[in-house]
């Protein structure tokens, strides 16, 4: 657990100064009559007064406070003030939209300005920082952000219907869900192929020691391809093999498309999953398998009952970074017509608009955070002397 002392807190004191500087000198919502007229922006004096935008500041200058003379209770509290603040965001907005939206003009939109995006990632930063301090699992702190989304349903149900993302999610809903099924399929399928291949590069390294330095030579080189460098030379040989090969073209195998977009994704999602499983297996305890062998275990049963048991967490560590990089680079997949969540984002700059962008960005921002949460609380669990 971590420990708890009374000098203050700087890191809790520099993200509360910070919101507070973006809640008094950044837009916190833009309004506009259409799509495609640009919105005005408004401050938070602006949207509700001077005095209930002073008001709002409380749990702020609250957490400052606490964070000066920290104690655990102290801490505490401030965790319980900073969920509240993450809960009262969606509020907010549902107040300016009340205040500012004309409800006789139906094509009227409300932006989300700058101030709430730069309050929402620095609530979220002393949120990671209080559950570090207090010491609670990573499922506990995820948990504690319930409170929060069950306020952003309640909210885009009854009173966030001008929201401008939430618009575009409404007349793109069938699109957005297709986009979604694409971008979850290319990382499910990237994740499993990586996932096999590199516990047999993984396997095949402990084997033969001479192939390790080679191996890890040609997955570190990998690396190094931009991605969209890494598409361009996919593009030529795939189109070449779907015009010689006829089953591969039936399968739908082509210079864009699929193929590139998953070979590239395999290649990316390699080497983090050979290094974490060939470090996993190599790291267990030699004298735990010496005592496996000494009870008469045969080599299979000391690798399936023993070995791979204590290797589980480490790999599963490997497959949480495998997964998020790959849900970020299925993004790009976008740019050679794989589908996925990067087609909004592309469509969204082409188009200068930043609610659509938001609505591809997003779901993949959620996606690896959701994944980043649950794999590592499981793995987590799966440690010797994990939170059952």
């Amino acid at each position: 657990m971590a420990r708890v002392t009374g000098r203050p807190n700087i890191v809790l004191l520099s993200l509360m100064l910070a919101a507070l500087l973006a809640w008094w000198g950044l837009p916190s919502v833009s309004v506009a009559p259409n799509r495609i007229v640009s919105g005005s922006a408004y401050l938070a004096p602006e949207v509700a007064g001077v005095g209930l935008a002073a008001l709002a500041c409380l749990p702020m200058v609250a957490v400052m406070g606490l964070a000066w003379r920290p104690s655990r209770t102290r801490l505490a509290m401030a965790l319980a003030l900073v969920v509240l603040m993450l809960t009262a965001l969606p509020l907010w907005l549902s107040l300016a939209a009340l205040r500012l939206i004309d409800p006789t003009s139906p094509g009227a939109r409300m932006g989300i300005g700058p101030g709430p995006w730069v309050l929402l990632f620095v609530l979220l930063l002393a949120l990671i920082e209080l559950r570090t301090r207090l010491g609670l699992s990573r499922r506990l702190g995820w948990g504690l952000l319930a409170v929060p989304l069950g306020s952003l349903g309640v909210c885009l149900m009854r009173w966030l219907s001008p929201l401008a993302l939430w618009q575009e999610y409404q007349g793109r809903r069938e699109a957005f869900e297709s986009a979604l099924g694409e971008h979850l399929l290319l990382v499910g399928v990237a994740v499993g192929v990586s996932l096999v291949i590199g516990v047999l590069v993984a396997l095949a390294m402990r084997r033969w020691p001479a192939a390790q330095r080679a191996g890890f030579g040609v997955l570190n080189f990998l690396q190094t391809i931009p991605s969209i460098a890494l598409f361009g030379l996919l593009l030529a040989p795939l189109a070449w093999l779907s015009s010689e090969v006829a089953w591969l073209a039936a399968l739908g195998v082509s210079g864009i498309g699929w193929a590139p977009a998953l070979l590239a994704l395999v290649g990316y999602s390699l080497l983090p999953m050979v290094r974490n499983t060939y470090v996993a297996l190599e790291g267990v305890d030699p004298t735990v398998i010496d005592a496996a062998r000494g009870m008469g275990m045969s080599h299979g049963q000391v690798f399936r009952q023993v070995r791979l048991p204590l290797a589980l967490p480490v790999i599963l560590e490997g497959i949480r970074i495998t997964t998020v990089q790959a849900i970020g680079l299925t993004a790009v997949a976008a740019l050679i017509g794989a589908g996925g969540l990067g087609t909004f984002i592309f469509q969204g700059l082409g188009q200068a608009a930043m609610d659509l962008v938001l609505l591809g960005a997003l779901p993949i921002l959620f996606m690896a955070l959701g994944v980043d949460a649950v794999l590592g609380a499981l793995g987590e669990r799966l440690r010797p002397g994990g939170t059952p």
